[in-house]
């Protein structure tokens, strides 16, 4: 059986949610929940569950993540611990999904989900279990949740255009933009910095 097709956005149009999100958290002393250091982007919600995407050459990429209460594929270590049947969610997965998955895969770390971007599209391997990706609901998914997420942050009701911009931006932040949203709550440098970081 081959590899699935998966609905996600493409992670040039991720980052520019991702980092508007960034910018907004890392103004308000929050940026380990949302950040960006080389060629990986990380996203938690504050309770245990996250998603990463790691950027590799030739315009690939793999996201990773793990919900603590909704994943029910259990892979590698996470089957072992918790004594259950094996997801193995790079079964006849191309070999360079696997770098991340191991950089990434620790003893309470563990993985849910693994997603392989190439030629313009998403993939996993085939499983019927739900994997806990849709209920960590991360803000780089739509625009609508990015605007939920950065709105419950930063109280920014009637700001709408204001996060439009953020994210429209596309990682290219500057104070300005981050002002716009958060008014004078925070640190719009440290939030605009955090943003950039996405452009690496």
């Amino acid at each position: 059986m081959g590899l699935v097709a998966v609905e996600l956005p493409a992670p040039r149009e991720m980052r520019g949610r991702w980092a508007a999100h960034s910018a907004v958290l890392g103004a308000l002393g929050f940026g380990d929940g949302s950040n960006a250091e080389g060629g990986r982007w990380y996203y938690d919600d504050g309770g245990g569950n996250w998603a990463e995407l790691h950027r590799l050459d030739g315009g690939r990429a793999v996201l990773i993540g793990h919900d603590h209460e909704m994943s029910e594929t259990y892979y590698n270590l996470a089957a072992e611990y918790f004594g259950e049947p094996e997801t193995d969610l790079l079964a006849g997965a191309p070999d360079w999904w696997g770098g991340p998955v191991r950089a990434t895969e620790g003893p309470g770390q563990w993985i849910g989900f693994v997603y392989g971007y190439e030629d313009g599209g998403w993939r996993r391997v085939p499983y019927d279990l739900p994997d806990g990706f849709s209920s960590v609901d991360p803000p780089f998914a739509s625009d609508e949740r990015c605007h939920e997420l950065i709105a419950a942050y930063a109280d920014a009701t009637g700001r709408s255009s204001a996060i439009d911009a953020l994210v429209a931006a596309d990682a290219d932040v500057t104070e300005e933009l981050v002002a716009a949203v958060l008014g004078t709550k925070g640190d719009a440098a440290a939030g605009a910095a955090a943003a950039r970081r996405f452009l690496d």
